[in-house]
C-alpha cells in the first residue's frame, strides 16, 4: 500500500510539472505581395487534436499562450486561403518569436513551403527586467512608476497623454499587476514600499491575462521588511 501511495505522489507530481511546461508563440503576419498586415488571420497549432489558436489584430500581430513545449507546425487561415506547415519549436517558460510571416494567398504543402528570411524562430528567456529595491531607492525617477518603466527598457516609451508603448504595441494595451492583482491603471506607489518591480516587454506568461503589449508587475515589501528598513535607516530605537 505504502509503494502505491508513493507512486501516486509522484504521477501527481510528474503531471502537474507537465501541465507547467508551456510557451508562447508570438508573431506578425502580412500579406506577400502588398505588404500589409492582415486582420483576422487565425493561426492554429494541432497538437494531436488539441488545436491552440489566435487571430490577428489590425496591425497583423498575434500571439497563442499556453502552448505545451515541443515541435509543431502551423497553419494560417486568411479567407479562404490557407498556409500550412510553418515550422516552430515552442521552449518551456519563454517564447517562440516567429517574426514576420509573409502569407501567400494559396494552399501550400509540406514539400513546397518556402520559408522568407521573415520567417524565423527566436528562443530564449522571457523578455523581462528587472530592478531590485535597492536599485529602485537609488533611481531619480523612483516616484513615478511609468518613467521608472521606461528607464527599464528601451522597448517601452512614454506617449505625450503618459500613456505607455510597449514595442510598438497600441498605446495602452499592457496590464499592471500589484502583489498579484491585475488592473488597466496603478497609481504610484510609494517607492519605499516596492519591494521589486518587474517590466515583461513581450511574452507574457498566460497566468498574467491576453495582452499584446507589455506588463508591469510591482510587489510591495512585508511589514517587516518596511520595519527593517526603518531600522537600517535611522537605526534601534
Amino acid at each position: 500500500m505504502k509503494h502505491f501511495l508513493i507512486l501516486g505522489f509522484l504521477l501527481v507530481a510528474v503531471n502537474s510539472s507537465a501541465q507547467r511546461s508551456t510557451g508562447e508563440v508570438i508573431g506578425t503576419v502580412i500579406n506577400l505581395k502588398n505588404k500589409e498586415p492582415l486582420l483576422r488571420a487565425r493561426m492554429i497549432i494541432d497538437d494531436n487534436g488539441s488545436l491552440y489558436q489566435a487571430y490577428s489584430d489590425p496591425d497583423g500581430r498575434f500571439r497563442i499562450p499556453s502552448v505545451p513545449s515541443g515541435k509543431y507546425y502551423m497553419t494560417i487561415i486568411f479567407k479562404t486561403d490557407t498556409m500550412r506547415n510553418i515550422p516552430l519549436d515552442v521552449p518551456i517558460e519563454a517564447y517562440c518569436n516567429l517574426g514576420t510571416i509573409e502569407f501567400e494567398a494559396k494552399t501550400l504543402s509540406l514539400k513546397t513551403v518556402n520559408l522568407k528570411a521573415g520567417v524565423r524562430l527566436v528562443h530564449g528567456e522571457l523578455p523581462v527586467k528587472e530592478l531590485t529595491d535597492m536599485e529602485i531607492k537609488r533611481s531619480p525617477v523612483k516616484f513615478d512608476v511609468k518613467t521608472l518603466a521606461t528607464t527599464m527598457s528601451s522597448e517601452v516609451r512614454m506617449a505625450d497623454d503618459g500613456e505607455l508603448m510597449f514595442r510598438g504595441a497600441r498605446k495602452g494595451d499592457m496590464i499592471y499587476v500589484l502583489d498579484g492583482i491585475k488592473s488597466n491603471e496603478v497609481f504610484n506607489v510609494p517607492s519605499c514600499a516596492i519591494g521589486k518591480m518587474m517590466v515583461y516587454t513581450g511574452g507574457l506568461p498566460a497566468k498574467y491575462g491576453d495582452t499584446l503589449g507589455g506588463a508591469i508587475i510591482l510587489e510591495t515589501k512585508s511589514y517587516f521588511d518596511l520595519y527593517r528598513s526603518y531600522q537600517q535607516q535611522y537605526g534601534e530605537d
